[in-house]
């Protein structure tokens, strides 16, 4: 027994990391950080909730495993995969047309001689509304090892849910950290002024991208 347990952590554990390395999951928060001019510590805290709501949500499709059955289970995950595709999509075009109105709005201001202030209350509700769409994206491959661990008991599922977490979360917070750097250095010129409606379109394209032609 105990190298089968061994088995299924070390299964949950790399399924989560790879689960969480591909792109829909981080870059759309490395496009926000570089765009908001997010610090590190912003930016891993982003990286931690989404990655936090994403094991969450996993989780919760575990119990529907309980309640329902594996089948239902698995297909029941798959739509809610893709709704959170359909959901990005929708995020970034939120975006890029806010962004889009801002400038504008920036624009006009500025033939006046009164510059428009920064729209906060834009930057936080982008945020969250990113952290939301992320977070509720389960990892559905990794059920069916913790279906399997259900013969062993409570103590083998609550540790697999433990390291499975921990895989996940540090993953994100890696990789969001480390990217928003790289992509910090990268300057644009005279684009950067439409950085808010590229990031929006970028975003959007991630979610058309493994809406249709999902890679796992």
């Amino acid at each position: 027994m105990r190298a089968q347990a061994l088995l299924l952590v070390a299964a949950v554990a790399g399924v989560g990391v790879l689960h969480t390395v591909m792109p829909d999951h981080w870059v759309p928060i490395t496009i926000m950080a570089r765009q908001r001019a997010w610090s590190k510590g912003a930016t891993a805290r982003a990286a931690f909730q989404a990655g936090v709501g994403h094991v969450l949500s996993t989780l919760a499709i575990g119990v529907v495993v309980w309640v329902a059955g594996a089948a239902f289970a698995r297909r029941f995950g798959v739509l809610v995969d893709g709704a959170a595709s359909l959901a990005l999509i929708g995020f970034g075009l939120w975006f890029a047309l806010a962004g889009w109105r801002e400038m504008r709005g920036e624009e006009h201001g500025h033939d006046h001689a009164h510059p428009h202030a920064h729209d906060h209350s834009h930057d936080a509700g982008g945020r969250a509304g990113l952290l939301i769409v992320l977070g509720s994206s389960p990892m559905v491959e990794g059920i069916p090892a913790f279906f399997a661990a259900a013969r062993y008991g409570f103590a083998l599922i609550a540790a697999m849910a433990l390291v499975f977490a921990a895989g996940t979360i540090a993953t994100y917070v890696a990789l969001c950290v480390l990217s928003s750097e790289g992509l910090g250095r990268v300057r644009l010129g005279a684009l950067e002024r439409y950085g808010e409606v590229l990031s929006g379109v970028l975003i959007a394209l991630v979610g058309v991208a493994f809406a249709f032609w999902p890679l796992v």
